[in-house]
């Protein structure tokens, strides 16, 4: 059986991925430069590629390049090139990315991360379309469309006169911003059950079974701060973990660090272990103490037939709140004070509606 190469396409119905989609297909057709902006894990890649091949350059060269992979020197003659004898070593000539791209589109992923000598020449090309390779003097031309992405918020960095303002203004002729997962809720079970059922193919099971009511109230209450990249991981890997093509998944692996055994957390510096610094036990005691003073006189004047339910969770609400109270509502601290994980007290925060209380440290 052939399979479709590119697993990952961009997929979704919410009304703000679909208004993505139409900027992507208005911007598409025309030569000018792009910029898209979205969190780790939101598809930028998917959306360079996407603008390439729906344009009059599809049948062009394609390239991409991780600016941040890369130090200036080696960036400089990756975009650029270099003549033979640049410097030590370059024994004949490179063509840079720019040249390879000519009449077609190269991506620049981070572009953030660029210095101010690469910035400089970029801004050159993108008005101009002219550069020399490294230790050449002969101007060059090229057609490439620049596409370029980052998550950084570079017109603050330009206030900042951390990124080149005139070249922002080039790369900006359309922005694309890309939605995070948490504000695309239609369309997290959809792309779940895509990457579902691209990892029971991938396993050889007869059929995906699913997911039980569960795991999909946890799919849609999950923050995904990895957005696409991580709900992708996670489906994959509770599908694998499930081992079971008949039964749906129920248990979602989010953190597969998380074990009983996990060693402690440890810094080590030269020959010393320092412990990092933990919520003391005199504030946990303080809480005990508090919310235990709290419940005696309800336990003295209980009145039955009770409800167990409303009992116990006015209970977890009340012990929850001293915690957060006594860690100054950063919610890490507050989930070791409480003996759980992060994501294990966002939920009771979500359960129980009091994430607004406890912003203060919400990632």
């Amino acid at each position: 059986m052939t399979r479709f190469k590119q697993q990952d396409n961009l997929i979704g119905q919410s009304n703000n991925f679909l208004e993505v989609l139409e900027q992507i297909s208005q911007i598409a057709p025309l030569s000018k430069p792009v910029l898209i902006i979205g969190e780790r894990g939101t598809g930028k890649e998917l959306v360079a590629a996407r603008l390439h091949y729906l344009s009059k350059r599809w049948d062009q060269n394609y390239l991409k390049l991780n600016c941040a992979a890369l130090n200036e020197n080696l960036l400089e003659t990756e975009l650029f090139g270099y003549d033979s004898g640049a410097f030590t070593g370059a024994s004949k000539r490179h063509e840079g990315r720019f040249e390879r791209a000519d009449n077609g589109t190269l991506f620049l992923d981070e572009i953030a991360n660029t210095t101010g000598l690469i910035q400089e020449k970029l801004l050159r090309v993108v008005e101009y379309g002219e550069f020399e390779r490294v230790g050449g003097s002969r101007t060059l031309k090229t057609n490439a469309r620049l596409v370029a992405a980052t998550n950084e918020d570079l017109p603050s960095m330009a206030a900042a006169g951390e990124f080149r303002a005139d070249l922002l203004d080039r790369l900006a002729f359309d922005v694309i911003t890309l939605p995070p997962l948490r504000e695309r809720l239609d369309d997290i079970l959809v792309l779940a059950e895509h990457f579902a059922i691209n990892m029971a193919r991938e396993l050889e099971f007869e059929l995906f079974s699913g997911f039980t009511t569960k795991a999909k109230r946890d799919l849609l209450e999950y923050h995904w701060p990895g957005n696409i990249r991580e709900l992708k991981n996670v489906v994959e890997r509770s599908v694998y973990r499930c081992n079971n093509p008949h039964l749906p998944v129920h248990e979602l692996v989010i953190d597969p660090f998380e074990s009983p055994y996990r060693p402690s957390k440890r810094i080590k510096t030269q020959d010393r272990i320092i412990k990092p610094a933990v919520v003391s036990s005199e504030s946990t005691a303080e809480t005990e103490v508090k919310v235990e003073q709290k419940l005696k006189p309800l336990t003295k004047t209980l009145q039955f037939p009770l409800s167990l339910k409303d009992l116990s969770q006015n209970y977890e609400v009340d012990l929850i709140k001293s915690a957060l109270a006594n860690c100054q509502y950063n919610q890490k601290k507050t989930a070791d004070a409480l003996e759980l994980t992060y994501h294990q007290l966002r939920g009771y925060l979500k359960k129980y509606n009091l994430l607004d209380s406890s912003s203060a440290d919400e990632e």
